[in-house]
């Protein structure tokens, strides 16, 4: 009998993706060949990592890698609760202190001990201007780590900041090995890039380790037999590139893939009907937009911008795109994040208006610009915006790049507009919006449309600053409404997350953020 797995969760974080795994290694049934293909589990992605140095990417495809090799100080569970990894607790000493007790009884792949000193050189690494990793964001209202002793760390931050553990718990938080620190440092010194040794050479805690990689074709992890905790029930996984919709499902039909991810709305129906594979659907944090340069002319004038933003009808691009699946985006946040607010007051849908906002603006023989995408999804995303447009005399030229290209270039400023997406891994507004929309974090860092607001950073400022929750939502809601006022993207959509599955795969979970987890999936 088909089976449809479907895990609908009712809170947020933006961007965690499979748990996988294969048989007991105890099997006495069967010969070697099959038992040795239930301890082996492929997952076909649709990009490669731009990294696996945790403090190098924030892309999806780099964290769905990285989160089965490294491990957090404390973590988030399939309850979307906050619970102890790395550290066995972590509490509040007073206003601006957190103390870490952390394991005894954990090290890393490369055999070397973790402790306090190696908690302290992360997060001095990951906050190290020199490094410039594009997830300092996380950690800025930190103001020093110390070490207590051995096995205790105490952080303190430069004002209260409620939301420290699920910073601490996001991916930007992963433990690597001191000795891959220091010799990535070493790097730097003889005049080599940041981040490129750890990317090389990956090491952390978590249940399976570094294998082998073949850029642009896969990345191989192995069992971590060492783990401190709960350990994988496969021996190996790959997580295979296959850019192409087509291709991935063929290789789950085929069985030489056990889970690929994304599947296109699209795509659901073809898979759910063929008798060994099924989609798995789960409830996301994630909001895709269409993303303009607040720098460049003509996206400096927010009559512009308000103008584009009533020219699409996001509940036809919906239904046209995705055949219905995701849910219409009337704000920056999706309703499985503390902050979002269903009251915000959206731009509706209006050509008219949006004509007449042009030619006030100056463009009411319109004007010509470039959408960038990387993929079939965004593909499908620009090309309805791209008729939308034309309707109200914007001539939309699309551009497609590879992703780390995408990357690059959202993040430099040489681009007009961009389908993008955010996912607020944490579940918490503070990461929803201060990387996407203050303007200290333009570029890489999540503001990639540049928008520069006095009123949204000091609103923002304010509220990881406040103890208070419901003032701190007031101030989140009032930021958003400004976000959308201004018009400096285009919520379009929060995205449902598809995975295909093959029937044998079972364990399987999803969170939010779409991130992976994989230590309990087996093939049954």
């Amino acid at each position: 009998m088909k089976r449809t797995l479907f895990a609908f969760l009712a809170v947020i974080i933006l961007f965690s993706l499979v748990a996988c795994a294969g048989g007991e290694s105890g099997e006495q049934e069967g010969t070697s060949e099959q038992n040795e293909s239930k301890k082996r589990l492929t997952v076909d992605l649709s990009a490669d990592p731009v990294s696996l140095d945790p403090h190098a990417a924030n892309d999806g495809t780099s964290l769905y890698v990285m989160n089965a090799m490294y491990d957090t100080l404390v973590a988030m569970n399939k309850e979307l609760e906050i619970e102890p990894a790395l550290a066995e607790s972590l509490e509040q000493v007073d206003e601006l202190v957190w103390e870490a007790k952390l394991r005894k009884d954990v090290t890393f792949h490369d055999g070397s001990e973790f402790n306090a000193e190696v908690v302290k050189a992360n997060l001095d690494r990951v906050r190290d201007p020199d490094v410039g990793s594009p997830l300092a964001f996380l950690f800025d209202m930190i103001d020093s780590v110390s070490v207590v002793d051995d096995y205790t760390v105490q952080i303190k931050t430069k004002f209260p900041f409620a939301a420290l553990p699920s910073h601490l718990a996001h991916p930007g938080g992963h433990i690597i090995s001191l000795e891959a620190i220091k010799k990535d440092y070493q790097q730097m010194e003889d005049g080599g890039d940041p981040f490129t040794y750890i990317n090389e050479h990956p090491v952390g805690t978590g249940y399976f380790k570094y294998d082998e990689r073949v850029n642009g074709e896969y990345v191989s992890l192995v069992k971590n037999d060492a783990y401190w905790g709960k350990r994988a029930k496969v021996d190996q996984v790959t997580f295979k590139t296959v850019p192409e919709d087509a291709a991935r499902i063929a290789e789950l039909r085929t069985g030489e893939a056990d889970i690929i991810y994304p599947v296109n709305p699209n795509d659901v129906e073809q898979i759910n009907n063929n008798e060994e594979t099924v989609v798995h659907e789960t409830e996301s944090a994630s909001m895709s937009y269409l993303g303009m340069n607040n720098n460049k002319e003509p996206f400096q004038d927010s009559n512009v911008r308000q103008a584009i933003a009533m020219a699409i009808d996001k509940q036809e691009l919906i239904d046209g795109v995705f055949s219905g699946v995701p849910l219409v985006a009337n704000g920056p946040l999706a309703p499985t994040v503390v902050g979002y607010s269903d009251s915000l007051e959206a731009i509706d849908y209006n050509l008219d208006k949006a004509r007449k906002l042009l030619k006030e603006a100056g463009y009411e023989e319109g004007f010509s610009a470039t959408i960038l995408a990387y993929d079939r999804t965004t593909s499908d995303v620009a090309e309805y915006i791209q008729v939308q447009l034309e309707k109200i005399g914007i001539d939309v030229n699309i551009e497609m790049a590879e992703v780390g290209a995408y990357l690059e270039v959202t993040a430099n400023g040489s681009f007009d507009m961009f389908i993008g997406s955010w996912g607020t891994v944490t579940l918490d507004a503070d990461y929803g919006l201060y990387p996407m929309f203050h303007s200290q974090n333009a570029g890489a860092a999540g503001n990639r449309s540049f928008f520069n607001n006095e009123r949204v950073d000091e609103l923002l400022e304010k509220a990881r600053q406040t103890s208070n929750e419901q003032d701190r939502l007031q101030l989140y809601k009032e930021a958003q409404q400004i976000i959308m006022d201004e018009a400096t993207i285009v919520p379009l959509y929060h995205s449902v997350l598809l995975a295909g599955l093959r029937e044998e795969v079972a364990g399987f979970y999803q969170y939010p953020s779409s991130f992976p987890f994989l230590r309990d999936v087996e093939k049954e």
